[in-house]
């Protein structure tokens, strides 16, 4: 048997899906709930805490709960590093076009936002042993952050570790005023004449830090996927650590796999 906020909660829910409430909209007041649904001030509450750990409502300053816009969503598919590769030669304004970003969202480029920031760092135990190298290696760390330009959220939290000698000969990857990049890493690498052979990603989830949690905006209650990439070249060489955190309310991973015929 629901208990009584429940039941509030679902016609409150209910008028959103339906469009009654719209995203933007401001609920009553809890006291004008109260007496709609003739039901206590502390179980208006109740329910909107759920509604709000829900991400339908959220608390504004000044304004009290509204209706939250829905966030773009990003599909994350198993074919963009092929995609990203089959392009790496193709003529400078067909890369510039667009990006993985683009795919994954139906996005215009531009309707993005992108920020990337460069710093050099060493390698301490965890990156040394992803790359198979000594600790203290030099590493170029590159962090990127994309979002739509209607909304003030990235879609991700992307952090990537280059190891700087294998990349240091062509001093345009060492700039950030050089980002985006038409074409993306493999585009970068290609220049340097590394080819990648494969990619490899492994995906987990956890609550995410109070600072991913305010970075991305995520209701209460929201998890995070997290993301590390692999990419190996041709010659079997870790070209590049990739941790990516992914907002778990507005992210679909999606793996297609395809079987020899017998």
């Amino acid at each position: 048997m629901a208990v009584a906020y429940e039941w509030i909660a679902d016609r409150l829910r209910q008028a959103i899906r339906e469009g009654r409430l719209r995203p933007g909209d401001r609920l009553p007041s809890e006291a004008e709930l109260a007496e709609e649904f003739r039901r206590s001030v502390p179980l208006v509450r109740d329910a909107l805490r759920a509604l709000r750990d829900e991400g339908l409502i959220e608390k504004q300053h000044g304004r009290g709960h509204v209706v939250r816009r829905p966030r773009t969503t990003a599909v994350r598919t198993n074919f963009r590093h092929q995609w990203e590769k089959g392009r790496v030669h193709a003529p400078l304004e067909e890369r510039a076009r667009n990006g993985a970003t683009e795919q994954e969202t139906g996005l215009r480029n531009g309707d993005l936002v992108f920020h990337a920031s460069y710093r050099e760092i060493e390698a301490d135990e965890d990156l040394a042993r992803a790359f198979a190298l000594p600790e203290g290696t030099p590493l170029l760390e590159r962090s990127y952050r994309t979002r739509s330009a209607a909304e003030g959220t990235p879609f991700s939290l992307v952090t990537s570790y280059l190891v700087r000698e294998v990349i240091a000969g062509n001093p345009e990857l060492l700039d950030e005023t050089e980002e985006p990049w038409p074409g993306g890493s493999q585009a970068q690498f290609s220049t340097v004449g590394i080819e990648l052979g494969r990619v490899e990603e492994r995906v987990t989830a956890r609550p995410p830090t109070p600072e991913e949690a305010q970075e991305l905006d995520l209701p209460p209650g929201a998890s995070v996927l997290v993301l590390r990439k692999t990419s190996v070249d041709i010659d079997e060489r870790v070209v590049d650590v990739s941790d990516v955190v992914l907002p778990g309310d507005r992210t679909e991973i999606l793996f297609t796999t395809y079987l020899e015929r017998w």
